[in-house]
């Protein structure tokens, strides 16, 4: 019944001694969304304590969508990996495993080392899976740079980091009753006041 399902996301793994050298060629080749795993390759086995082949995990995002069989047999064939393939029921419980961040037993592989391709949008993947994290330093950078302007806020995040603008746009009322709430603050107000008081005295 499981061989039968049909999804539009399937997660698949292949190991590096068996996996062609240009495997990122390949998988761009095929034109369809992908997004990889940094190398596992400390990943222990508990039984025997030794280390697991190094491999890699992945997703594939179609546009429709397909059966068990039909990626089963694209990983087999163009990457020599295992038919085994399963639909991806949760991208945050995926983003999970690819790094360990919710396994502290296990070995944490970095994210910078997460490879994509065939315009997959890693920058807003990582911002979906991480919203909280995000959320937090676009409150920092708000504090930091004194904004009080929603347009402030949209402008200086494509100036510096269009992830955060992924999120900014996602969250706009959140951010813009933020901004209301900050601009109409009255302790930020009587601080203001008493900054400028002290530079006009300064200048005296």
């Amino acid at each position: 019944m499981a061989k039968e399902q049909r999804s539009n996301k399937w997660a698949f793994l292949f190991y590096q001694e068996s996996t062609p050298e240009n495997y990122l060629e390949i998988l761009e080749e095929i034109h369809v969304p992908f997004v990889l795993s940094p190398w596992h390759d400390k990943d222990v086995n508990k039984k025997t304590g030794e280390f697991k082949k190094a491999h890699k995990h992945g997703a594939f995002y179609f546009d429709s969508l397909k059966s068990y069989a039909q990626v089963s047999e694209l990983i087999k064939d163009k990457l020599n990996g295992p038919a085994h393939v399963e639909p991806v029921i949760s991208p945050k419980g995926m983003y999970d495993y690819f790094t360990h961040a919710e396994n502290p037993e296990k070995s944490p592989y970095d994210i910078k080392d997460i490879e994509c391709g065939c315009g997959f949008n890693l920058a807003q993947f990582l911002v979906q899976q991480n919203s909280d994290d995000f959320i937090t330093e676009v409150i920092d950078t708000i504090e930091q740079n004194d904004i009080t302007e929603f347009e402030e806020l949209v402008w200086y995040a494509r100036d510096n980091d269009t992830a955060l603008l992924g999120l900014i746009i996602e969250r706009t009322y959140f951010f813009s009753r933020y901004l209301d709430s900050r601009r109409h603050n009255p302790k930020r107000l009587q601080k203001a006041i008493k900054e400028q008081g002290a530079n006009f005295d300064g200048d005296n």
